[in-house]
């Protein structure tokens, strides 16, 4: 890279932290170019992105944004994913890790929060932000449905009486 193309990446990359919610630092110790590819695939599944970059660069694209704090996890072979939707990102950096113990998680960071190894598992342990809005959604109707429930007991409780008391007249009848 000449300077030109390392000051594009590095105000790309700042512009990229702060648009971003997460970034989830990652280690790789051998990781073969299929494996990348494979993560890559699974990040960007999951609405993130994942990539490498050279630490001193990252370094420079991190000053005086909010996810500073992670600037020293950047030694060694070292990648970055992020997404704005935190535990997407988390959930499959995680998920790959548990399958393949060449990528090493390091941490990350949640805004201002820096994360560290157990903070971004317990993120990637919670539902997904869809999920969480099908929930809610469900939380909200349910009393609705109750409440519908309930309006129509009366008419049909009193269409039973009255079923019963017809039935008694029939058979008084007969």
């Amino acid at each position: 890279m000449n300077r030109t193309e390392k000051r594009e990446f590095v105000a790309s990359l700042a512009a990229v932290f702060a648009e971003t919610s997460m970034v989830v630092v990652t280690r790789n110790d051998g990781l073969t170019v299929a494996q990348v590819t494979d993560l890559r695939r699974k990040v960007r599944a999951a609405g993130a992105t994942y990539k490498v970059a050279k630490n001193r660069l990252a370094t420079l694209a991190l000053d005086g944004t909010r996810f500073d704090g992670i600037a020293p996890l950047l030694k060694g072979p070292t990648a970055l994913a992020w997404s704005q939707d935190p535990v997407a990102v988390a959930k499959a950096i995680v998920e790959f890790a548990k399958t393949n113990e060449k990528l090493v998680l390091l941490g990350g960071a949640l805004g201002t929060q820096t994360l560290s190894v157990e903070g971004v598992k317990a993120l990637a342990e919670l539902p997904s932000l869809e999920t969480l809005r099908a929930q809610l959604v469900g939380l909200i109707s349910t009393p609705a449905t109750r409440i519908a429930g309930v309006l129509q007991a009366p008419a049909g409780q009193l269409a039973r009486v009255f079923g019963a008391y017809a039935k008694t007249g029939e058979a008084d009848a007969a």
